[in-house]
């Protein structure tokens, strides 16, 4: 815990930028009857049933320093998926970083092994190189700011029925243009400080305070 909250105090540093990653599924909706238009004084009226059609997974990358974030939606999360959006992390949003810094939990597909799996070891070792993970803490996933970003994009567009991969991948990259124009970023104020006073009961009982 103290490590991501270091990580997030120290200073901007452009050639080592601080990226928050996560995923999230989301179950996509069809409606079975057309919804009543709106009218005067009144909304748009949505029956109560709907069809299911199945999940898709959003990745989220989100740099507070800058205000960038970026969705990627596909049809699962698999080990594959994230050694790819690691890979477009080094390759397309940052391809001129020394390194980047990535906050992630510790989820069975967030290891090196993924890149393995997918890419050839020399182009697998090439990405890793370029990678610095800083893992949340079992059961500290809300020190990742990606959640917060995640919080907003589903209060904002993901609030409706969406049927199909398509819809859900137009409607997040609208959200992500919108927000990335407005260089909307989180002002984080946790700190290893405010971690020691708030959290003492997570300390070893033997220190003293």
């Amino acid at each position: 815990m103290e490590a991501v909250l270091d990580l997030y105090e120290e200073e901007p540093d452009p050639r080592r930028p601080r990226v928050n990653f996560d995923e999230q599924s989301y179950q996509m909706l069809a409606e079975v009857r057309d919804p009543l238009p709106a009218k005067a004084a009144q909304p748009l009226r949505y029956d109560y049933q709907y069809q299911r059609k199945g999940t898709c997974n959003l990745f989220l990358f989100f740099c507070p320093d800058t205000g960038w974030r970026e969705v990627k939606v596909t049809p699962q999360r698999t080990a594959i998926d994230f050694a790819h959006c690691m890979k477009d992390l080094v390759d397309v949003h940052f391809p001129d970083a020394e390194v980047v810094r990535v906050i992630l939990d510790n989820l069975n597909t967030h290891t090196p092994a993924s890149l393995y799996e997918a890419f050839a070891p020399a182009e697998a070792r090439r990405i890793l190189k370029k990678l610095e993970f800083h893992f949340t803490p079992k059961h500290g996933s809300w020190l990742n700011m990606a959640e917060i970003e995640f919080s907003v994009l589903t209060r904002q567009c993901l609030d409706r029925r969406l049927p199909e991969l398509e819809s859900v991948a137009r409607v997040a990259a609208a959200w992500v243009r919108d927000r990335n124009a407005k260089g909307a970023t989180v002002q984080w104020r946790f700190t290893t400080t405010h971690a020691r006073g708030k959290l003492q009961r997570l300390y070893p009982s033997s220190l003293e305070w």
